[in-house]
């Protein structure tokens, strides 16, 4: 952020995800603060951290979506410069590739802007329309699932430092976790295209860390669904729902055909969320995978969860490996 000149506007486009007759898209309006993605000095790093988090929104601002067939829908951002655009519309799926992606274009629509827009004012977004030969789809944690991050440390103090000390770039994925996905994702045939949903606490500000992250290390592409800063920081009321689980359920909602596989770790809530899931659809959801974290306290619990719990398979695994032999035995992958 200069202190002397306003930085350029930028609009940043969330992957998401639809059906045939529903469009719902998502992302945020910001001033570009220039981070680099590819920086691996410590002092930049932590620039790029404090950058993250002290975003310029530009609220309450139009935009167009034109779509390749030249529909165009309109939006205005909230008061963070977050944006949702959903419209019935038919017969979404002509305007897919192979994979099932719906790409469109983002702009600006308002006249009186007198601020300089990067990309002569057209930003790219995509959103994922599963594939007829989806078998399944998988919705999958991230921290400490495919990316270690120390989130039950001590203070959590591993997972700060990894935040702020390490780039998208220099982060490693959990052993095996890349090649269990491919597999998930090509399903029994080898070809099934089955949907992949990275599902995380973690708050906007970090999107394109992880989405470089993920096209990095060559794991499935899928829409990132992640949360608001406020809404990590909001009290919740007695009896709502964490945001991870609000997104699985409309996930099981929005393809009411379509079971689930759904994938993450012992350190936090993954498994009283998942089981919750699981009572609430116990024929949709076909197994859950939970990776084993080192902190003996939680191991104890969640191993007295899955050892007692029946209604659906549940497995508490050591490494991707294990992963891969069940979801083979159970006729998921080849």
């Amino acid at each position: 952020m200069s202190w002397f000149k306003k930085d350029p506007l930028q609009i940043i486009a969330f992957q998401s995800y639809g059906t045939n007759s529903h469009f719902y898209a998502r992302g945020r309006a910001l001033e570009d603060e220039s981070i680099d993605l590819e920086a691996k000095n410590t002092w930049q790093l932590i620039v790029n951290s404090w950058k993250r988090f002290g975003t310029d929104e530009i609220k309450n601002v139009g935009l167009n979506l034109k779509l390749s067939n030249n529909k165009v829908l309109k939006a205005t951002t909230d008061h963070k410069g977050y944006f949702r655009i959903e419209a019935s519309l038919e017969d979404l799926k002509l305007l897919t590739n192979d994979e099932g992606w719906l790409s469109f274009e983002l702009s600006y629509n308002d006249v009186n802007i007198k601020r300089h827009i990067q990309n002569q004012n057209r930003f790219p977004g995509e959103l994922l329309i599963p594939s007829s030969k989806a078998q399944f789809g998988v919705a999958s944690d991230i921290d400490d699932t495919i990316l270690h991050t120390g989130v039950v440390s001590l203070l959590k103090w591993r997972l700060i430092y990894n935040s702020l000390f390490k780039s998208a770039k220099s982060r490693i994925p959990l052993e095996g976790s890349v090649d269990f996905f491919h597999k998930l994702h090509r399903g029994a045939s080898g070809e099934n295209a089955n949907p992949i949903f990275y599902v995380s606490h973690s708050p906007w500000n970090l999107y394109r860390y992880l989405e470089l992250f993920l096209k990095q290390n060559d794991f499935p592409k899928g829409p990132i669904l992640l949360r608001s800063v406020s809404e990590a920081l909001k009290k919740k009321e007695h009896g709502e729902k964490p945001q991870k689980q609000k997104e699985i359920l409309n996930l099981l909602k929005t393809y009411p055909d379509l079971p689930f596989i759904l994938i993450g770790d012992s350190g936090e809530h993954d498994p009283d969320i998942y089981i919750e899931i699981a009572n609430e659809f116990p024929n949709r959801i076909l197994a859950i995978y939970l990776r084993g974290v080192k902190h003996t306290k939680k191991m104890l619990r969640v191993k007295s969860m899955v050892d007692s719990y029946k209604i659906t398979p549940i497995l508490l695994v050591e490494n991707s490996q294990q992963a891969i032999a069940h979801a083979r035995k159970s006729g998921f992958i080849v």
